[in-house]
């Protein structure tokens, strides 16, 4: 274990992150910290520093269906992303994982066979996927065929099972009985009588006579032996009986989250987590070069402590040939009416299915159509997630399912902080830290208790995109330190254009407020298309530049890009603030409760709604002074004349006693405020000589003494004549009356 580096703090690391302060590990380069020296003007860090950590990005029934290739794999997303390595840690432990659900039973395959198999004659449809009219139906007052001919198209249809318990499959394999009925035909459970009655599962392949087509859809399947990950089941061999072809995969015996989902919705929380394993299967396959095809709850198996992926009939090749696929209507992204599957079409199945288990009331088709999400899915984020993931563009979508599952993971945080009322904090692998708490500590003096925002320090202040370390200029970029914003502009202006070295010259326009800045932006965007930092930089220059609707309408498309990350929630709550809009508050709410290391979202609150967060502020953290003066000035400037308030005055004050090594004149002027509130309220109060204020009882008397020997003291310290007179004036006007 590594101790804190926090001043003070006596926490150990562990995952990446302080076990009692909650700070992060301090992040060391192979180049040391990038030291930027203080503006002569503010004594702070340039607002346009390259102030970025080394440590960055690179970013129903079964049917057919066909179309041509997939769309361009470069997305919203492209640019600098990494792979989400520990994006489940967090300062209060691991996020919730599939192992901190209650264990599901394992059932017991005897128990699990059909008695009587039968196809209901609802479900009977016609296979082919031109057609899918009803078949086998009662009609007429005649009784439903589970075999015959479609009366619409021809097509040959039976939904009796063709193995019986006692068969034996390629002199290995005994059949027990029927599971369950799918798109490819039957599902059998049976014993290998080779490995001491091995419980085994065979799924139809492919319900053909064809013997030259069922070799070859045999052969195209082989691959499916290898495919070896705990999330999914295992593929043992391919075998024939009665000329037809059948999957050889092991029994996994529990509940499918179809089971789990006829209970009722489940809770977000549970749902996330399943999403999470789903999507750590489907990475695995696709760097396989696989695709799943037909994900739905009924393909998805909790037994134990694990989450298995079962039914892999439908897996194929990236890029097969269209009209090979086999999915499911309400689960199958819309443009595989032309399209082959592909990355971006399997992780719209991992969101229908999701929105399946978690939405109340939705269901995924009706009559045979695809149904739409509804608006609101349970939770902001959750259905800005589900919306990125099902978008009517593939090019729109997740690229990957990294990138799915780091959002995903980080909305899994923001729910469970919610839901604990613990922050999950982590590092982000698209963002650098917040660079300063914009409006931190209270305004100097009153009325008010904080300061307008300002703008343009905003804009400085956000957190950083990262630099993609594969870029040419990564290096040089990281390296860069200015004294002024127009230094490092011309530093970077000098040095040969590549995707980083343009985008940080539009962070240099777009942060000093520059009228070029949306004119460079235009043409980057043209370069680079769908890359997010270029939304994330308009943004920006929309608050630097004052068009407050550009920057607000910018930030939300960022949040609907990167709906687990804190940055993009954090821009949009301080647009909306300066909007004069009262959303800010649920924005800054979440930030902060999810991520303590974001202070000025604590602010935000503070400014927005509730002051008393400011008490969250860690006293490791470099504002929690800021935030304790703040309280105090809250206390003083708000004052009323309810009963309570003088009790409320007192703590102020010794709030303000109890902070250490705080400036004499600081904490005077803010005594003085806190005594003048209290002089205000025994003017309708009555007096209690029990409690003290800066060291006074509470009466008038003594308050008064007490504020005027502040303000004499504050008078021998004056910096003018002008300032000591005043301050001298103050201390004659409270002076208790006496006759001397």
């Amino acid at each position: 274990m590594t101790s804190c580096a926090q001043p003070g703090c006596t926490g150990t690391i562990d995952d990446g992150y302080c076990d009692l302060c909650g700070h992060p590990a301090a992040v060391a380069t192979a180049a040391g910290p990038v030291v930027f020296p203080a503006s002569p003007a503010t004594g702070s860090a340039a607002p346009a520093a390259l102030s970025q950590p080394l440590t960055g990005p690179p970013g129903a029934v079964s049917s057919p269906m066909s179309g041509p290739v997939s769309g361009p794999m470069s997305g919203p997303m492209s640019g600098a992303v990494t792979s989400p390595a520990s994006s489940g840690r967090s300062r209060a432990g691991v996020v919730a994982g599939i192992a901190d659900l209650p264990s599901a039973p394992y059932r017991d395959p005897a128990t699990a066979v059909m008695a009587d198999p039968m196809v209901p004659e609802k479900n009977r449809v016609c296979a082919n996927p031109d057609c899918g009219q009803p078949v086998g139906r009662t009609r007429d007052g005649r009784p439903g065929v589970a075999d015959g001919f479609c009366p619409n198209c021809g097509t040959r249809f039976s939904f009796t099972p063709k193995l019986t318990k006692g068969d034996l499959v390629a002199g290995q394999y005994r059949v027990l009985g029927c599971l369950a009925h799918g798109g490819l035909g039957w599902i059998y459970l049976a014993a290998d009588e080779n490995l001491d009655g091995l419980w085994v599962v065979l799924k139809g392949l492919l319900n053909t006579a064809d013997a030259e087509a069922l070799e070859s859809a045999e052969a195209e399947k082989k691959f499916l032996t290898m495919v070896d990950h705990p999330n999914i089941v295992n593929v043992f061999n391919f075998q024939r009986s009665g000329g037809l072809g059948y999957i050889i995969m092991e029994y996994v015996g529990g509940q499918s989250l179809l089971d789990l989902r006829r209970q009722g919705p489940l809770p977000l929380r549970e749902t996330l987590i399943y999403g999470r394993e789903i999507l750590r299967a489907f990475a695995y396959l696709h760097e396989q070069g696989l695709v799943y095809c037909d994900l739905k709850p009924a393909n998805v198996i909790r037994v134990g402590k694990r989450l298995k992926l079962i039914d892999l009939g439908a897996v194929q090749r990236l890029g097969s040939p269209a009209g090979t696929s086999w999915v499911t209507v309400g689960y199958h992204a819309p443009e595989l009416d032309t399209q082959p599957s592909s990355v971006s079409s399997d992780l719209y199945t991992v969101a229908r299915t999701l929105a399946v288990l978690a939405v109340p009331g939705f269901s995924p088709a009706k009559n045979g159509v695809a149904m739409p999400l509804p608006d609101d899915c349970g939770h902001e984020s959750f259905t800005r997630l589900l919306r990125r993931a099902t978008a009517p563009d593939p090019a729109d979508r997740f690229q990957s399912a990294e990138e799915m599952e780091e959002q995903l993971v980080g909305v899994l945080r923001e729910i469970s902080a919610a839901e604990e009322g613990v922050p999950y904090p982590a590092s982000s692998t698209l963002f650098g830290p917040e660079r300063q708490a914009v409006g931190a500590g209270p305004a100097e003096s009153g009325p008010r208790v904080f300061d307008p925002l300002d703008p343009e320090e905003v804009a400085a202040a956000l957190p950083v995109p990262l630099l993609d370390p594969a870029d040419p200029a990564a290096g040089a970029l990281a390296g860069l330190a200015g004294r002024l914003p127009d230094e490092l502009l011309a530093q970077v202006s000098a040095m040969a254009p590549t995707p980083e070295t343009r985008l940080t010259l539009a962070r240099l326009h777009a942060e000093s407020g520059s009228p070029q800045a949306f004119a460079v932006l235009d043409e980057l965007a043209g370069d680079l298309p769908r890359d997010w930092r270029v939304t994330w930089y308009r943004a920006v220059a929309g608050l630097s530049t004052g068009d407050l609707p550009r920057a607000v309408a910018m930030f939300d498309a960022c949040v609907s890009l990167m709906p687990g990350e804190i940055a993009p929630r954090l821009g949009l709550a301080y647009a909306l603030e300066l909007s004069g809009r009262p959303e800010a508050t649920r924005w800054y709410e979440s930030v902060w409760r999810t991520d303590h290391s974001y202070v000025g979202a604590a602010f935000g609150l503070a400014r927005t709604a509730r002051v008393d967060v400011l008490d969250e502020v860690p006293a490791t953290s470099s504002h929690h002074v800021p935030a304790q003066l703040a309280l105090v000035a809250a206390a003083a400037r708000t004052a009323s004349s309810g009963p309570d308030e003088a009790r409320a005055l007192a703590g102020a004050a010794a709030r303000l006693d109890r902070l250490p090594g705080l400036d004499p004149r600081r904490r005077d002027l803010l005594a003085a405020e806190v005594l003048r509130a209290a002089l205000t309220w025994l003017g309708t109060g009555t007096p209690d000589p029990a409690l003290r204020l800066a060291g006074a009882p509470l009466t008038e008397r003594d308050v008064r003494r007490r504020l005027e020997a502040i303000y004499r003291g504050l008078a021998g310290g004056a910096a003018s004549r002008q300032e000591r007179h005043a301050l001298v004036d103050l201390a004659n006007a409270v002076r208790p009356r006496t006759w001397v």
